[in-house]
Order: C-alpha cells, then structure tokens, then sequence
C-alpha cells in the first residue's frame, strides 16, 4: 500500500512537471520570418530577409506607433537582416553580396530606405548613418489593411521589387540583380 501510494505521488509529480515545462511564458509577440527572393525554384535565392512581424491590434501605425520621420528597425525586436547572395543595384548602388540591416524612415509622402553594414542590432537604437551603405526615397501607396507587418518579393524585369507592407501602407524597392 505505501508503495502506490509512493508510485502514485511521484507519478504525479512527473505528470505536474512535464504540463509545466509545455507552458510557453515568455513566448515572442511579434514572431519572426523570413522571406526569399527566389528566380528559379531550384535555384538558390537571391535576396534573403529576417525580421519580425508586429500586429496591428487596432492601433494606428505610421505617424503614432512607428512615427514618422524617425528611423525605424523596419519591422520589431531586433533590426530587420537582407541577405543578397549576389551583388544587386538599388538605384545605381551597387551592394556586394552579403548580410546587412534594413532600417526605413516612414514619412507621409516619401520613405527613406536604408541598406547598413552594422549587423546584429536591436531596434534602432543604436543606428549608425556612418554605416550606411545605400538610401533612397521611394514613395507609399495605400492598399488593404494587413494585420501583421510583412515583407514580400515580387519579379521584375531586372531583379526584384521587395514590398514592405502593414495597415493600408505598401512600398516597393527595386532591387536589379547583377
């Protein structure tokens, strides 16, 4: 009798540990993804993006939550990352393949886009202008509410737009492959 009873609290013991340990606290809020650039699907991809997908939750985004004017990680907890596995052209910059950071400066009638060396960075924070290793000015158009913060690529002619989009805000940057 004393040993199942023994057998049975110890069994309940380990069944109270394990239903714990599945409890997931500290889960990330606004969770990452990645997006590829891909001409071929059996070929490698050409440009690869790491960010984070913050919600709208009904608030108002650019010019409240993201202000406008200010740089911006470009998505949410740590900067958002571009891979290019070749060298691409933004505008007549040419970038030479690599990892960088994407920030963005949201602005009413023009966005900043940013490409910059330094890597591994949480937010903007600790944004470095002297790293930068190619900026231009794209202009916002509207579209239909998205939800999640998202990043996508569409083919173009040349190489790639990469479309950045959250609430009824979308701006494309053209990427040419070389």
């Amino acid at each position: 009798m004393k040993t199942s009873f023994a057998f049975a609290f110890l069994l309940s013991l380990i069944t109270f540990n394990f239903t714990n340990a599945q409890h997931f606290a500290n889960i990330q809020k606004s969770p990452t993804d990645i997006t590829y650039a891909v001409s071929d699907r059996n070929a490698r991809p050409d440009i690869k993006v790491i960010y984070s997908r913050p919600q709208k939750k009904g608030r108002t985004i650019f010019g409240e939550l993201v202000p406008y004017d200010k740089v911006w990680r470009t998505g949410a907890d740590e900067a958002t990352e571009i891979k290019f596995f070749k060298d691409v052209t933004l505008k007549g910059t040419t970038i030479k393949a690599g990892t960088y950071t994407l920030f963005t400066i949201p602005g009413q009638k023009t966005w900043s886009i940013i490409i910059n060396s330094d890597t591994d960075v949480w937010g903007a924070y600790s944004y470095d202008q002297t790293k930068d290793i190619a900026r231009i000015e794209v202009t916002p158009t509207t579209a239909e509410s998205l939800e999640a913060f998202s990043i996508a690529f569409e083919k173009a002619t040349t190489g790639y737009h990469m479309v950045l989009g959250w609430d009824t805000t979308r701006v494309s940057v053209p990427f040419e492959i070389q």
